[in-house]
């Protein structure tokens, strides 16, 4: 078994904590993990992607070859649509309806919509709507964690612990909201896909 998972989006949107939880949980299960990282300048809304590879046997290279990546999970639109050639054929493409508009030539929002659909695979949700509405708006990279659990090699349970054990030092209700989070990404995702 191996997964080879690309995080995108920009700076501050919490493509790290999303690698966190990813690492966590595959540490847990006693699986190989190799994480690569690339920060933009996140105050001023500059990308940041990361690498993650999940493997039951040894990993060799943290990097992911273009055309080899199972899933991408991007927390903004256009960001997605960047690391295309690095998506292996019938892969998945998970991501943010909400744009974070830093340039301006940004893309017409139907225009990035129409391409992201053309890929087969595709889960494009409203995250920052759902994580605003159960009331913790930096929650959104979780609403997009839970929308791909069910395509990611780990289970649910290790999925959750990793979440507990990354926002404990916040506070209780902080763990509980994403936790709230990530139990409402794999429904509406799972409502997408049946």
């Amino acid at each position: 078994m191996k997964t080879n998972i690309i995080l995108a989006g920009v700076g501050g949107q919490g493509i790290l904590t999303i690698a966190a939880v990813l690492d966590t949980a595959a540490l847990n299960s006693n699986l190989n993990i190799k994480q690569s990282e690339v920060h933009g300048m996140s105050q001023r809304g500059g990308a940041v992607q990361s690498h993650v590879r999940i493997s039951d046997k040894e990993i060799f290279s943290d990097l992911i070859p273009e055309g080899k990546a199972d899933m991408i999970i991007s927390v903004e639109p256009m960001e997605l649509l960047r690391y295309l050639p690095y998506l292996k054929k019938g892969g998945f493409l998970i991501t943010d309806s909400n744009p974070f508009e830093n340039i301006t030539n940004y893309p017409e929002l139907e225009t990035l919509y129409k391409e992201i659909k053309t890929h087969k695979n595709t889960i494009l949700i409203d995250a920052k709507g759902i994580a605003k509405e159960i009331g913790n708006s930096k929650a959104t990279n979780i609403v997009l964690l839970g929308a791909a659990a069910s395509l990611l090699p780990l289970s649910d349970e290790s999925l959750q612990k990793a979440i507990k054990m990354l926002f404990q030092r916040k506070g209780e209700r902080i763990v509980i909201k994403n936790i709230e989070a990530y139990e409402k990404g794999k429904e509406i995702a799972s409502e997408m896909v049946s």
